[in-house]
């Protein structure tokens, strides 16, 4: 089947200014892209008006957990209406496979974050996903996860048969077609290995070409796992990050660079002078960032873990509950957050009322401190609760790290079951788009950021480029039509048009078409 998109200002993704012209498809493959295509095809899509582009990529994505759902469709839906056709999944050491699917640890993949339906190892994930799929996704496996299927969440050193065991679950899924690794160094269990079972992941990693992504330790001024007295935590971290990659010699991707805090706000310019400084050095690292300034995290964020761990009918005493509320008041000041950058997301079902307010909001209606209101509401979901923290950047940090050559675009977002949704799960990269126009960054530099730039940073061939012979993975927009609603974070954003995943379309005049065009990507080894 040929399919003609005819009209369009052309921008195909590597940079170089857009043209009027036409794009042809046939089967899963561009055949040619010129400023006029005269040929009889069996679907001509009039694109005046409208630009073309490669289908938009996303650098980091945990959508593999949700490949084998029987309502996949929700969850996958509002990423292909955002205009994305390829999802890095994998990301922060979690990934649905890289075990023993009989391992008596595989309840615990996904680090509470993420619940495999099935576990296995990489071979398993790729024959199940295969035509379940909606859009693309380039697969990484997890660190934690193939820690977990060999100890769980044991807080010790691996043995060298256990490190031996996980490794070769690296082997299979690196032989077969993953893309590279990831690294949670701030999720159980990747907060209790060492460096040198770090760098022996990286290793193996690197032994295939691969990329390994990493969580770094801390985003934040101050974290746990580092010293007080010491340089901002965030720094620290990234130079964890490059002494794996050092002693590797791995491809490096430090995954969403943020800087949580205002008082993390200073180290904006100090860690971007270090990544170049690493690429000076020969060394090959860059970075993803978010379009929101807020993100997903538990309610539990500035609590120190003796007070869940403390039996329920001692934590309101006198001496523990002065201590806490001095605690949380520390952390506040040190991190530069408050309790009005705390928006609820979920508590529970019974306790809707406070879904989409701030600590602060509640605490006024109530005529509640906004200490008491905010542990009250820890209280009522088990400290299972769901929040975003806002002040992740602020205008002027993400008009650095978007026009800075270093980056990519990614969402870091998931469909919730229930509660307020992320809003980068629904308007991520349309936002960029706007925020491109706002920061005067061209049109040819955002599309190439969200498309073959990204491809290249990952490695994965025949995608991100208008070019004969790539794969037909095109999104195509109404530039002056793009409207985002960043205060309504489930919207559908406005102006993207059609997306076709592999050569067939998947949303058509802005209407979802429910269809599993979608492929588990392999990297092929040379």
């Amino acid at each position: 089947m040929k399919t003609l998109f005819k009209n369009g200002f052309v921008i195909d993704g590597s940079g170089e200014k857009g043209f009027r012209g036409d794009v042809l498809v046939e089967g899963e493959k561009i055949v040619e892209v010129a400023p006029n295509i005269d040929c009889v095809a069996d679907e001509v899509i009039d694109c005046t008006g409208l630009t073309v582009s490669p289908g938009w990529i996303d650098a980091h994505s945990h959508n593999d957990f949700f490949v084998d759902r029987e309502d996949s469709e929700r969850f996958f839906e509002p990423f292909v209406r955002q205009g994305i056709t390829t999802q890095i999944t994998g990301n922060c050491g979690f990934s649905p496979f890289g075990l023993d699917k009989n391992s008596p640890y595989a309840d615990k993949v996904g680090g509470g974050l993420f619940h495999a339906r099935r576990v296995g190892a990489f071979c398993d994930f790729v024959r199940n996903a295969e035509g379940n799929l909606h859009l693309n996704i380039v697969p990484l496996i997890g660190h934690g996860t193939v820690r977990i299927g060999v100890s769980g969440y044991e807080a010790r050193s691996l043995t060298e048969k256990e490190l031996e065991k996980a490794l070769s679950f690296v082997d299979e899924a690196m032989a077969n077609g993953a893309f590279g690794g990831s690294l949670g160094l701030m999720y159980e269990p990747g907060i209790y290995s060492k460096k040198e079972e770090l760098i022996a992941f990286a290793k193996r990693i690197a032994k295939y070409g691969g990329i390994l992504t990493v969580h770094p330790r801390a985003c934040s001024k101050v974290a746990l796992g580092f010293p007080l007295i010491s340089k901002p935590h965030l720094e620290l971290a990234l130079d964890e990050v490059a002494d794996i990659m050092k002693a590797s010699g791995v491809k490096t991707e430090f995954s969403h660079l943020i800087f949580v805090g205002e008082t993390s706000w200073k180290s904006l310019e100090p860690m971007l002078a270090k990544f170049v400084k690493l690429r000076e050095e020969g060394f090959d690292i860059a970075y993803d960032n978010y379009s929101f300034e807020y993100g997903a995290s538990v309610i539990t964020v500035v609590l120190p873990a003796w007070y869940m761990q403390m039996d329920g009918a001692k934590r309101n005493k006198g001496f523990p509950r002065f201590k806490l509320k001095t605690m949380v008041w520390i952390t506040k000041k040190l991190l530069g957050i408050d309790f009005k950058d705390f928006t609820v997301a979920y508590i529970s079902p019974e306790h809707k009322e406070y879904e989409g307010k701030t600590v602060e909001e509640i605490a006024r209606e109530e005529g509640a401190s906004t200490f008491d209101t905010y542990i009250k509401l820890v209280e009522l979901s088990n400290g299972q609760g769901r929040m975003y923290l806002g002040k992740y950047y602020n205008r002027d940090i993400l008009k650095r790290l978007m026009r800075d050559e270093l980056s990519v675009f990614m969402t870091d977002a998931w469909v919730e079951e229930a509660g307020v949704q992320n809003g980068a799960a629904y308007q991520a990269f349309p936002l960029f788009y706007k925020l491109a126009e706002e920061f005067g960054v061209p049109t040819e530099t955002v599309v190439n950021k969200m498309t073959l730039k990204t491809a290249e940073r990952f490695g994965i061939k025949e995608r991100g480029k208008l070019a004969k012979g790539f794969y037909a993975d095109i999104t195509v927009f109404a530039p002056d039509r793009i409207k985002v609603k960043t205060d309504e974070p489930d919207h559908t954003p406005e102006g993207v048009e059609y997306v076709y995943v592999n050569g067939k379309a998947v949303l058509k005049k802005g209407e979802f078409l429910p269809k599993k065009n979608g492929k588990v990507i392999l990297k092929k080894q040379s």
